[in-house]
């Protein structure tokens, strides 16, 4: 599933970097904000689903019959490189379409 926080934070920064121009400073922060966005994607939140699978599995082991050991911690938590990827890529074309859509005098 492609990720939508990055689809919606590259359709952002194509939107604005058509409509004001790259060399905008509302440009740069966009593509700040985009960049931290994917980046807390794929890194920070991916390893702390995986982090609650081991975490899952010590808990298990250590605390077997106890009703600790029935709570899970969410293990799906973040996106692959791949997810991040495709959902910029949506993010960009449904930017310049609809910049075409929109703009585009009749």
């Amino acid at each position: 599933m492609p990720s939508s926080h990055s689809a919606l934070c590259t359709a952002l920064t194509t939107s604005v970097g058509l409509c004001h121009g790259i060399a905008d400073s509302l440009f740069a922060v966009c593509l700040g904000f985009s960049l931290i966005v994917m980046y807390d994607a794929i890194g920070v939140r991916r390893h702390a689903g995986l982090q609650a699978q081991v975490l899952n599995v010590i808990v298990e082991d250590l605390f077997e019959g106890h009703p600790i050991s029935r709570r899970k911690l969410k293990e799906l938590l973040g996106h692959t490189p791949s997810q991040v990827l495709a959902g910029a890529l949506l993010g960009i074309v449904v930017a310049c379409f609809c910049h075409q859509t929109c703009f585009t005098p009749p």
